[in-house]
């Protein structure tokens, strides 16, 4: 009865650190689509420029002048590289849903396993 207490709590871990780490993924997705908004909100920005008007980047204290087609680019590069986090940590989600759902089977069997040997343990 010990060995399966055991194996019940080593299951129960392993359990629990998936979901951590499912929970740490979903907030870093998060994170990545808040900085999607922001750089579309910037690309929109850039649409609505005349021509000739000035941008400006702010790098440290300073706010140095910087081509349209230069910023533009580095926005566009930075949603690219947005879009591809978030479709890897869609996959790494997808990848934790799951190893927890085999990991919740696995506990399910034990458990069962377990009360299924309580009432023959009582007996003898």
């Amino acid at each position: 009865m010990a060995e399966i207490q055991a194996k019940l709590q080593a299951l129960s871990e392993e359990f629990t650190k998936l979901q951590q780490d499912l929970q740490d993924t979903v907030q870093s997705r998060q994170k990545l689509e808040a900085q999607k908004q922001e750089n579309v909100g910037v690309q929109k920005e850039f649409s609505n420029l005349k021509e000739g008007e000035t941008i400006y980047k702010l790098v440290g204290p300073v706010l140095l002048k910087q081509e349209k087609a230069e910023a533009e680019s580095t926005v566009n590069g930075r949603l690219e590289f947005i879009d591809k986090e978030i479709s890897r940590l869609e996959q790494h989600i997808k990848e934790l849903q799951g190893k927890m759902e085999k990991k919740k089977g696995e506990i399910i069997q034990v458990q069962t396993s377990a009360q299924a040997a309580a009432p023959q343990a009582a007996a003898a």
